[in-house]
């Protein structure tokens, strides 16, 4: 399983892009890093992300590309 984690800031559109943390090299900076926890994939973690906030989500293209809608 991986580590998942949404970056705390927005991007324009307002979605909280999620990325694999294990192996993302476009990580946001730690302290953007909000934890997500660990699942088998990102439709899971994006499910779970949404059920814990009341935020958008959007997977990262670089790591999560079968979640990247935007």
């Amino acid at each position: 399983m991986a580590h998942y984690i949404a970056n705390k800031n927005a991007q324009s559109g307002g979605e909280h892009e999620v990325h694999n943390e294990n192996t993302c090299n476009h990580l946001p900076e730690s302290r953007n890093r909000q934890s997500i926890g660990y699942y088998t994939s990102c439709k899971d973690a994006i499910a779970a992300a949404r059920k814990k906030w009341t935020n958008t989500f959007d997977g990262c293209k670089y790591c999560c590309p079968e979640c990247h809608t935007k």
